[in-house]
């Protein structure tokens, strides 16, 4: 399985994929992707992960965003040297697609900067 990882002002977004064969249905061109992230802070402060945006590319639909504060309900605050982690999910209309995208991070004097997640890639192998 492949890892894509993107590291800006020191915090790195490590992204890997996989298809769900028993969740999609192809009659019905549902294609379940899970995704699991992991963020890591390299800097010397901590960061708050504030919002995220999603860049969707299905190969069989039309092209879509989304965005929303935190991830899965947090904002979680990454102190230097610490990981945070989590999964979601992508549908897709077709066998392949991409992802990519940014989070807002908050400093600790409140600035902000936005964080590079990797393109990462979806595609689907039946059995």
């Amino acid at each position: 399985m492949l890892a894509y990882t993107k590291t800006t002002e020191g915090l790195s977004v490590t992204v890997q994929s996989y298809f769900l064969e028993e969740r999609s249905d192809v009659v019905q061109r549902n294609f379940f992707f899970v995704y699991f992230i992991t963020l890591r802070n390299h800097g010397t402060a901590p960061v708050k992960l504030l919002r995220r945006h999603w860049d969707i590319h299905d190969s069989g639909a039309p092209d879509y965003e989304v965005d929303g504060d935190g991830v899965v309900g947090e904002q979680p605050v990454i102190k230097p040297g610490a990981t945070y982690h989590y999964n979601s999910f992508c549908v897709l209309k077709s066998f392949e697609g991409h992802m990519e995208g940014t989070y807002t991070m908050q400093r600790e004097d409140g600035t902000t900067f936005a964080a590079t997640i990797p393109r990462f890639y979806l595609k689907a192998r039946l059995n």
